[in-house]
């Protein structure tokens, strides 16, 4: 009995531990961590080259876009470096992603802002475009994306040009924006088009719309010296 007890107890205090959705821990609050969604409204967040969030944008314990009409929304503030924690999930075949380091000096969000993939694996697209990876340009090594319909959980670390990508726990991509080797891969794809694109040390995370339905919540945000 008295086993079952501590195991109860211990359960219960690591129950107690978890944070919920859409709010930070003491933990959190005494390391610096900043909520960038409170789970009721999209304070906090504006438009692409609009002052405030696409009409379509919903904010019902998480962050949703009208498939068919939203356009990308992305936070009023800018960020250099950063730990950037984040929980999403995607319709079936579904595609979006969080880009950093978002200006306004190009025509889309992308033109400028590297992008953490989300995607339903199942879509069938390439390695460097699948969950977890930095779109069309790194890979992601030994990701395991929760089944569709279910919320993963995403870390993305910037610090000085140096980021990491977290999906469920496990680094799955780390890539140096100042490197030759980033930079013979952005000069090898699409985004050679964009001299905007991964140019600025800081700028807005930005949420996309791609036509799929998706869902993000407790996104928060670390400042990093």
């Amino acid at each position: 009995m008295k086993i079952l007890a501590l195991g109860l107890a211990l359960a219960v205090v690591a129950t107690s531990a978890l944070a919920a959705d859409n709010v930070l821990t003491p933990a959190e609050q005494k390391a610096g961590w900043k909520l960038l969604f409170d789970g009721k409204t999209t304070a906090g967040w504006r438009g692409f080259k609009t002052p405030e969030p696409d009409a379509g944008w919903t904010a019902s314990g998480a962050l949703s876009p009208d498939p068919k009409t939203s356009k990308d929304i992305m936070t009023k503030d800018s960020f250099e470096n950063f730990d950037l924690s984040f929980e999403w999930k995607i319709s079936p075949r579904g595609n979006s992603g969080v880009m950093f380091h978002v200006t306004e000096a190009g025509d889309e969000t992308y033109q400028s802002g590297p992008e953490y993939q989300v995607l339903d694996n199942a879509r069938g697209e390439p390695p460097p475009e699948q969950a977890g990876g930095l779109f069309a340009l790194y890979a992601p090594q030994n990701a395991k994306p929760k089944p569709v319909g279910q919320f993963n959980q995403s870390r993305l670390v910037v610090d000085h040009g140096k980021v990491e990508h977290w999906l469920n726990g496990v680094k799955v991509a780390a890539y140096d924006m100042n490197s030759a080797d980033f930079k013979a891969r952005v000069a090898a794809s699409k985004f050679k088009a964009w001299p905007t694109f991964a140019a600025s040390p800081t700028g807005h995370i930005a949420l996309q719309n791609h036509g799929d339905a998706v869902a993000f919540r407790s996104l928060k945000i670390r400042p990093l010296p």
